[in-house]
C-alpha cells in the first residue's frame, strides 16, 4: 500500500467546504494582502500561544530573519544555535552579517544541549536561538537563565512546534520572540508560505510590523531598512479555517505516536524520547536506526514515504566551511544525522497504515 509522508489531500477532503468558503470570501472582498483576515489570525495565534502580540510575515524563514533584525543583530555579532535544524535558523543569522555559533544537541531529544551554551558566550554574543525540533520544546529554563545572566536575547524557533508546551508554557511564549511557520506540512499549514512572530514585548511587535513593510510607517516614510514580508489574506483565511482543528490534529498525532511506540516495542528501533515536562505535538516522528539509508530505500520500494531531517548538520555544510568546523566537532549531531529517519505521522494516518510501516521495517531488520 502507498503511504505518503504527509497526505494533505486527506486533510483537505475533510474540511474542503470550509476551505473553499474561506477562500471565496477573500476573493469577494478583493483584499489580498494583510487586512481583516490577517489581523484576526494574528490575534488568535497570539492568544493561543499565550502572548500579547502576533505579527504575521511571509514565511517561517522570514520570521527568524525579521526577529533577528528587530533586536539589531548585524555585522560582528554572534548568535548561538543548534546545527541540527533546518537551514533557515542559521541562514538568517548569516544574511545579516552575523556569525552562527553551533552548540551540540542532547542525545535523546535532539534539541540544543543547554549545558554546552555558556562556554560559547563572549562579548559578541547577541542572542540564542533554541529550536523546538520535531514538535518538542527545548529545555528552556536553563537557556533563559543563561540569557538573563549574560543579558542576551532569546528567539525561539518554534516553526515545528505550534501547540507544544514546556512545563505548561506554550512554544513561542518563553523567549523575547517566538517564530512560527505555516508551511503546508506543518501542524497548522497554509496553502503556500507563511509565518508569524509572537511576543509579549509591545515595542518589539511594533518594530516587526514596520520591518515587514520595507521599514515604512507611515506609508512611503522609512525609519529603517526593512523588507517585503507580508502575509496574504488567502493564506490567513485558510489558516483561520484550519485553526479550529489544530488541537484535535495535535492530539491525533500524539495518538499515532503512541501506536508507533507500542508497535516498535522491543524491535531495536530507538523511538522518540519525550521529556516528562513536555507536551510533544509530533510534527515529525523520527526514529534512530542502523543502516538508515538502506532501510529508507526499501521502504520507498514498498511505497512508504519517509524523510531525513537532517542529513548534514549545519556546521558541516559547504557554505559554512569558512567557520572552521570539522568532522567530529559536534559528534552527537553528526551521529544522529547519519541514523535519523522520519516516518508518516499525520492525523489522518490509520492504525493499519502504521502497522504496514512497522511490518516493513521489521522485515528489513530480519533480513539484516
Amino acid at each position: 500500500m502507498a503511504i505518503q509522508l504527509v497526505d494533505l489531500k486527506a486533510q483537505y477532503a475533510i474540511i474542503k467546504d470550509e476551505i473553499n468558503e474561506a477562500i471565496r470570501e477573500v476573493l469577494e472582498s478583493q483584499y489580498f494582502i494583510l487586512g481583516p483576515k490577517v489581523v484576526e489570525l494574528e490575534n488568535k495565534i497570539a492568544e493561543y500561544c499565550n502572548t500579547k502580540y502576533g505579527v504575521s510575515v511571509a514565511s517561517g524563514s522570514d520570521a527568524i530573519l525579521i526577529a533577528l533584525m528587530s533586536i539589531g543583530v548585524g555585522i560582528g555579532d554572534e548568535v548561538i544555535t543548534t546545527p541540527f535544524t533546518f537551514f533557515a535558523t542559521a541562514g538568517s543569522v548569516s544574511r545579516l552579517g552575523a556569525k552562527p555559533v553551533f552548540v551540540d544537541i542532547d542525545s535523546r531529544t535532539y534539541n540544543i544541549n543547554p549545558e554546552l551554551i555558556s562556554e560559547k558566550i563572549n562579548s559578541r554574543t547577541k542572542a540564542i536561538i533554541p529550536v523546538h525540533l520535531y514538535g518538542q520544546c527545548a529545555d528552556m529554563d536553563p537557556i533563559i537563565e543563561i540569557a538573563n545572566k549574560n543579558n542576551i536575547w532569546v528567539i525561539e524557533d518554534a516553526a515545528q512546534a505550534i501547540g507544544a508546551k514546556y512545563k505548561d508554557k506554550k512554544a513561542g511564549s518563553m523567549g523575547h520572540l517566538g517564530c512560527l511557520s505555516f508551511f503546508p506540512t506543518k501542524n497548522l499549514g497554509g496553502y503556500g508560505d507563511g509565518g508569524m512572530i509572537v511576543t509579549n514585548d509591545e515595542a518589539l511587535a511594533e518594530k516587526v510590523r514596520v520591518l515587514r513593510t520595507h521599514g515604512s510607517k507611515p506609508k512611503y516614510y522609512h525609519s529603517m531598512i526593512g523588507l517585503n514580508s507580508r502575509l496574504d489574506a488567502i493564506q490567513a483565511a485558510v489558516l483561520l479555517a484550519k485553526f479550529k482543528y489544530l488541537d484535535q490534529w495535535n492530539e491525533a498525532r500524539r495518538h499515532n505516536a503512541k501506536i508507533y511506540d507500542s508497535l516498535f516495542n522491543s524491535s531495536g528501533i530507538v523511538t522518540p524520547h519525550v521529556e516528562e515536562f513536555n507536551y510533544h505535538i509530533y510534527n515529525q516522528y523520527s526514529i534512530i536506526t542502523k543502516d538508515r539509508d538502506k532501510l529508507r530505500d526499501m521502504l520507498n520500494k514498498a511505497g512508504i514515504s519517509t524523510e531525513i531531517y537532517y542529513p548534514v548538520p549545519l556546521h558541516l555544510q559547504e557554505c559554512y566551511s569558512d567557520l572552521g568546523y570539522k568532522q567530529g566537532d559536534l559528534p552527537i549531531s553528526e551521529r544522529v544525522a547519519k541514523s535519523i529517519l522520519s516516518l508518516p505521522i499525520y492525523p489522518e494516518l490509520t492504525k493499519e497504515q502504521q502497522g504496514e510501516v512497522v511490518d516493513n521495517i521489521n522485515k528489513f531488520k530480519k533480513v539484516l
